[in-house]
């Protein structure tokens, strides 16, 4: 069962908005056997420049499903953003499936077809991994993570917290400014 957190900013959560969130995102259930119990976050924002943006996450068993998007008309946006969860939800079954193939024990998680028809199956190509790098992680502050990183011209960067010994990745956001994760 899905259960709705529709949160606004700048904006009013309108009957019309939240009936057309729950339908859109209601269609989700048909790519699993049983619903999963799970609470969808919605956080629907108008900017000053008018656009809407709308955040989805929904915390699953097998995965956590979060999609973002812009747009100048909201209802627009949610339909957009539905699409995008589908994706995943289908790049995700895809990868399950071909993982356990033979053992069969995902199929009761997600179902096999949607409207009788068998789903599709994505790209092979879209998750080949093309190289790999392995690197001894050096021990620093996150400041000297975000200089480290804006050197190399890379968009994130992993490195050990020199405090407490964890690995920790700092990022730059799209809004030009930094993230950290910290892993435990």
């Amino acid at each position: 069962m899905l259960n709705f957190q529709i949160r606004g900013e700048n904006i009013e959560v309108t009957e019309a908005i939240r009936d057309h969130v729950e339908k859109k995102v209601g269609k989700l259930e048909r790519y699993f056997n049983e619903t999963p119990e799970a609470n969808v976050h919605v956080n629907l924002k108008v900017n000053p420049d008018k656009k809407s943006k709308v955040e989805i996450t929904i915390p699953i068993p097998q995965l956590t499903l979060r999609a973002e998007e812009v747009n100048i008309d909201m209802y627009a946006a949610i339909d957009l953003i539905v699409d995008k969860l589908e994706r995943q939800i289908r790049k995700h079954k895809t990868k399950v499936n071909r993982k356990f193939r033979e053992k069969g024990n995902m199929n009761e998680f997600f179902n096999t077809s949607v409207n009788g028809a068998a789903t599709f199956e994505e790209d092979d190509d879209e998750m080949t991994i093309v190289r790999t790098k392995r690197f001894d992680l050096k021990p620093m502050d996150s400041e000297e993570a975000v200089l480290q990183m804006n050197m190399l011209g890379h968009s994130f960067f992993i490195y050990t917290d020199a405090e407490t010994n964890g690995t920790n990745i700092v990022y730059r956001r799209k809004d030009g400014k930094y993230g950290l994760i910290e892993t435990n």
